[in-house]
C-alpha cells in the first residue's frame, strides 16, 4: 500500500458477523477507532446490514453475499461456496473504491468474503481471534494476515511465522469500568445473588438442572437466594416453572438490557463459557461457575474456561459432571464460606484485561498504520 499523503486519517474496514462473540468486539475497536479519528466501514452480510446498533450502527454498512458450510449439506455447501465467491468479488470492489488501510476480520462465515478480497487486492489484513482455540475460517486466514490479535495468551492453531499480539477481548465500555471494582462478599442478611447467563445458542441443560439443584438444597439456603436466570426465548414460562416449590427469588427472561448493573451486583455467575462471557466476566470481577458448551467448534470453550479455572477465579466443571447434586452442594459451600467467593474475585484482576480496545487499536497503528 501507498502512505497516505492526506492529513484526513485513512480509511479502516471492519468485518464481522452477526453474534455477540463477533460484534463486541468490532464494536469496542469501532469506539476507539473513532476516537482518533479514523474513517470506518463495516462489511457484513444481509443478516448484519443496517441491524446493528450502537456505534457499528452509525458507520457505514455495506452487505455482501456469504454462506456457512459447517454442518450444512452438500448441496448447501455448494450453494455456500457460490454465494460467497460472490461475496469476494463484491467485497475486492468495495475494497477497490473505497481504498482503506486496511482490513479486520473478526471470524465468523459473514467477515471471510472481505478478508478473501483484502489478501486479493493485496491490502494489509488484520485477523481478531477471540477464543483460546483459533476458527477454521481465521486457521485460513491468519497464515496471510499481517497481524492477530489474541484474546487468551494462549492460541491453539495460530501461526508462528504471522506476528501476533495480546489484546484481550475488547468487552463493552460500560462493563469494561467496572474493572478494579470491589467485591463485597454477601452479608448475613443479605441474598447470594446469582446470575445464569446461557449464551447465544442458549442453555437447555441450565433449566434442567438448576431448578432440581435448588429444590434439594435446604430451605433456609432457598430463603437466600436471589436467582436471574437467562433462558432461550419463548421458554421463560417453562423454565420459570421449573422452579414452583423452591424458597428462592426467581427472574427467568430470555434477555437481560442491563448487563452492567447485573454485573455489579452478582455474588456469583453460572454461565457457558464463550470468548465474550468468559472476558465480561474477568473484567467484571464476579466469581464464577462455568460450564463450557461440549458440541462448540474444536472444544473451544473448555479451553476458554481453563483461563477462569488455572488463575482458580471460578470453578470449571464439564456438561457431563454437571447435575443437581453436585451443584447443590457447590451453592451450599459457597454460601457457606463467603472468603471463597471473595479470592475468586480477587484472582480475576490477574488475568483481565480491561483495556482490550485501546491495545487493539494501539497494534493496528503501531504495526499496519506507521508501515504505510
Amino acid at each position: 500500500m501507498k502512505k497516505v499523503k492526506s492529513k484526513q486519517k485513512p480509511l479502516i474496514v471492519l468485518t464481522a458477523g452477526g453474534t455477540g462473540g463477533h460484534v463486541y468486539p468490532a464494536e469496542a475497536l469501532a469506539e476507539e477507532l473513532e476516537k482518533r479519528g479514523y474513517r470506518l466501514m463495516l462489511i457484513t452480510d444481509s443478516r448484519g446490514k443496517d441491524n446493528y446498533k450502537g456505534k457499528l450502527g452509525q458507520i457505514k454498512n455495506v452487505a455482501v453475499w456469504s454462506g456457512g458450510i459447517v454442518g450444512k449439506s452438500k448441496l448447501f455447501k455448494i450453494k455456500s461456496l457460490c454465494k460467497t465467491g460472490i461475496g469476494v468479488l463484491q467485497a475486492a470492489w468495495i475494497l477497490l473504491k473505497e481504498q482503506p488501510v486496511c482490513v479486520v476480520g473478526f471470524g465468523g462465515y459473514a467477515s471471510f468474503p472481505a478478508s478473501v478480497a483484502a489478501l486479493l487486492s493485496g491490502i494489509d489484513l488484520v485477523i481478531h481471534e477471540q477464543n483460546s482455540v483459533m476458527s477454521r475460517t481465521n486457521r485460513f486466514l491468519s497464515r496471510y494476515a499481517s497481524l492477530i490479535a489474541q484474546s487468551f495468551r494462549n492460541v491453539k492453531y495460530a501461526p508462528l511465522r504471522v506476528k501476533s499480539v495480546l489484546t484481550g477481548m475488547p468487552v463493552r465500555a460500560n462493563i469494561a469500568e467496572l474493572f478494579g471494582r470491589d467485591y463485597f462478599p454477601r452479608k448475613d442478611t443479605e441474598k447470594m445473588k446469582i446470575l445464569v447467563l446461557g449464551g447465544s445458542q442458549g442453555a437447555k441443560v441450565f433449566g434442567e438442572v438448576i431448578p432440581e439443584a435448588l429444590k434439594r438444597l435446604d430451605k433456609k439456603y432457598q430463603k437466600q437466594i436471589e436467582l436471574h436466570q437467562q433462558c432461550r426465548k419463548g421458554e421463560e414460562q417453562e423454565v420459570a416453572s421449573a422452579f414452583e416449590g423452591t424458597e428462592c427469588d426467581v427472574d427467568v427472561r430470555c434477555f437481560f438490557d442491563n448487563m452492567a448493573e447485573m454485573y455489579k451486583n452478582i455474588h456469583l455467575i453460572i454461565s457457558r463459557a464463550g470468548a465474550s462471557s468468559v472476558s465480561e466476566i474477568a473484567v467484571a470481577g464476579v466469581p464464577s461457575l462455568l460450564i463450557p458448551l461440549p458440541t462448540a467448534a474444536d472444544d473451544h470453550q473448555t479451553s476458554n474456561a481453563a483461563e477462569i479455572g488455572n488463575a482458580k477465579a471460578g470453578i470449571v466443571i464439564n456438561q457431563k459432571d454437571f447435575n443437581a447434586d453436585k451443584l447443590k452442594d457447590i451453592l451450599e459451600d459457597l454460601m457457606q464460606d463467603g472468603s471463597k467467593l471473595k479470592k475468586m474475585s480477587d484472582n480475576t484482576k490477574k488475568i483481565a484485561i480491561a483495556d482490550a480496545g485501546r491495545r487493539f487499536a494501539d497494534a493496528i497503528e503501531k504495526n499496519i498504520i506507521r508501515n504505510n
